[in-house]
């Protein structure tokens, strides 16, 4: 095995962590601020909020084609039953 081959086994040989590693890592996590977590909360209430909001869009534009829909059987209809008046029927 040449130099270069120990140093890379060498460096990624298994280390046991420093003591007091994990204690370290739980401190910082503690730690870590709180406005991250109120960040979080108000980027997914307005997500939520602008999903509504689309929703509740597609739900008027739905509502206005139907209503445009009726609106046109019933003219037809109307047409219908004046001509079946016209023939005598």
């Amino acid at each position: 095995m040449d130099w270069l081959e120990q140093e890379l086994a060498q460096a990624l040989a298994r280390k046991e962590p420093a003591a007091g590693f994990d204690a370290r890592v739980r401190a910082r996590l503690n730690r870590r601020p709180q406005w991250l977590a109120i960040a979080a909360t108000v980027l997914v209430m307005l997500g939520v909020g602008e999903a509504w909001h689309v929703r509740q869009q597609e739900g008027q534009l739905a509502k206005e084609q139907v209503m445009t829909a009726m609106r046109i059987a019933g003219g037809k209809l109307n047409r219908v039953q004046t001509h079946l008046k016209g023939t005598g029927q």
